[in-house]
């Protein structure tokens, strides 16, 4: 081309080039080529994600047990206290915690369900542990979501998304809970549907786990029964491990005596029998040296470095297949509404899908973590993981009610009676929370939640910390503290936050209705009205802090660091790992 007179300028060049691409580009070859190509990249990748989607479900699955082996027997000794458990908010606050122990609600409503059956807890005192399980499950895909902390928009998204959960929960006990106190709602709704219902034992499906237990048992199989003795106060099995032996030796020996009639002789011998069980109990940890503590934190660190890496990989797998025309299809699909007059069906149909995919997955915290990536990317609108979200609340409640069913004849009623307080208590949730779109409410507290995390994200963690350890310690303190201590503090600030949230709508919609002086919040400190007083302060932090380790933080100046988490700081102290796995970059 250089060579030619008409094509040596630059122009000339450029015109020859365009040419040229576009009479490639008309090729028909050219474009069953690039046709082929996008089909195969296609074909290797959906595989690839569906690996991808398997190991993550088998890491939460373990990461589900190491929270039990770390925790179970904490969480067996507080439902030991029975005097706690009578009070309906301490019950709150130890279901809470239990299931942010465990990591698993299936886990603390087993343990309920045992206790009620065995007569040692009464129906009345579980329904709050219950609505504290329910609460305690959703902090999984809270988790999940500080996972998409790269991007600030995905990570907006993501924690919207994951936050509404809580948002309901939340909500839901806040009317629930001093309904079922003053009234005995679910309990006597539930104790109606139990008597009408012809009961006939049953056993529990398995549907997933039939797929993912096969690898996670030879990772570490669990004795639940330990934790639930425990609960039950069994001291006999306060010393067992949590982890299931895979060989159990037991000598019996049993006195032979011959008799010899002509010599008149005896002789004794001794016969020994030896039992082994199965071979099917084998797995990484059996007959391992190490403690219950010790196990879970290996556990805990390689299911968190496995789970966080899926999650990487998936969501940028699914950034590159779900993009231009697909993405906009499958856009399309989700988040189009029906029809009018059949608008309002689709949020239903919706969580009519979201009930059943947790029943097939038979985990509300793996369905909604599975679709927190989708949140993220925008493949999945705010208002549509609303409803999946309830519809994946009713679908783990159908679970534990099937589970119910598997109890003995003696215990089923009290069982069923227990699973059914978990369904009337998200039904009804739903029902305040959905029908009527000006009381989805937790809605726009996501949406606030998720802007303040995208501005600030050290308010993610800062929010995880508050919502399922502060304020959980502090309101279980006040309740033993007793009902006058508990009612002269909590029904001021009760009061106050209603006050400000009201003083909140005038001022958007009626500002002329209040004194000039309320028409904003000029008149109070900074630090009460914004965060960035205590973002300056982290920031002061981070870089007094990336003074010993340069090297770590010479990538980030002064604005940037102010934005780095309180986790990261923690991870890039402790764990000098790579980045990508730990860092939140911006």
């Amino acid at each position: 081309i250089e060579s030619h007179p008409t094509l040596h300028s630059n122009t000339s060049l450029s015109t020859f080039a365009m040419s040229l691409s576009s009479v490639i580009l008309s090729c028909p070859s050219f474009h069953f080529l690039f046709y082929e190509f996008s089909f195969a990249s296609v074909l290797c990748k959906v595989p690839l994600l569906f690996v991808l989607l398997y190991f993550f479900v088998c890491s939460l699955d373990v990461l589900s047990s190491a929270f039990q082996l770390s925790g179970g027997r904490v969480a067996g000794d507080i439902f030991q206290e029975n005097a706690i458990l009578s009070n309906p908010v301490a019950g709150l606050v130890v279901g809470l915690l239990v299931t942010v122990l465990v990591q698993s609600s299936s886990t603390s409503t087993s343990i309920i369900v045992s206790l009620v059956s065995s007569g040692l807890l009464d129906v009345q005192s579980a329904i709050p542990i219950i609505m504290g399980s329910n609460i305690g499950t959703s902090v999984t895909n809270t988790i999940v979501a500080l996972m998409q902390a790269g991007e600030r928009e995905e990570f907006e998204r993501a924690f919207a998304g994951a936050t509404v959960h809580d948002c309901f929960n939340w909500l839901s006990v806040l009317v629930l809970l001093p309904l079922e106190a003053a009234s005995g709602l679910l309990k006597n709704l539930s104790k109606t549907v139990v008597d009408i219902l012809q009961l006939s034992t049953g056993e529990a499906p398995q549907l997933l786990k039939v797929l993912t237990e096969p690898l996670t048992q030879m990772i570490i199989q669990l004795d639940q029964s330990v934790i639930t003795a425990i609960a039950m106060g069994d001291q006999s099995v306060r010393n067992n491990s949590l982890v299931k032996q895979w060989c159990q030796i037991k000598v019996l020996k049993f006195p032979l005596l011959i008799f010899f009639s002509k010599c008149m002789q005896f002789f004794n011998f001794q016969l020994y029998y030896i039992f082994l069980c199965p071979a099917s109990g084998r797995h990484i940890f059996v007959d391992c040296a190490l403690s219950d503590l010790a196990i879970g934190l290996i556990l805990l660190a390689c299911s968190l470095l496995v789970l966080c890496s899926c999650l990487i990989l998936l969501v940028k797998l699914l950034n590159s297949l779900l993009r231009g025309q697909l993405a906009s299809v499958i856009n399309k699909v989700i988040n189009t509404d029906f029809p009018y007059p059949f608008t309002w069906l689709t949020g239903y149909l919706a969580l009519l899908v979201g009930a059943c995919m947790t029943f097939l997955v038979q985990s509300s915290s793996v369905f909604t973590s599975a679709i927190t990536p989708l949140i993220g990317i925008g493949v999945i609108s705010i208002e549509r993981a609303y409803a999946l979200t309830l519809g994946s609340n009713l679908g783990t409640t159908t679970t534990a009610t099937l589970a119910a069913l598997a109890s003995p004849g003696d215990k089923l009623a009290a069982a069923t009676q227990v699973a059914l307080c978990h369904f009337f208590f998200n039904l009804l949730g739903i029902l305040l929370w959905y029908p009527i779109p000006t009381t989805r409410l937790p809605i726009r507290m996501a949406c606030a939640l998720g802007n303040c995390t995208a501005r600030y994200r050290w308010f993610a963690v800062l929010y995880l910390l508050v919502c399922f350890l502060l304020l959980p310690s502090l309101a279980f303190a006040l309740s033993m503290a007793g009902w006058k201590v508990m009612t002269g503090i909590g029904v001021p600030v009760i009061i106050g936050m209603m006050a400000v949230v009201a003083l909140n709508m005038l001022q958007a919609r009626r500002p002329d209705c209040l004194p000039l002086r309320l028409q904003n919040w000029d008149f109070l400190p900074l630090w009460m009205t914004s965060l960035q007083p205590l973002d300056n302060l982290i920031t002061r932090v981070t870089l007094w802090c990336g003074q010993g380790r340069g090297k770590y933080f010479s990538n980030y100046d002064k604005k940037q660091l102010s934005v780095l988490g309180i986790m990261t700081l923690i991870y890039r102290f402790i764990f000098p790992v790579p980045e990508i796995l730990f860092v939140i970059h911006l």
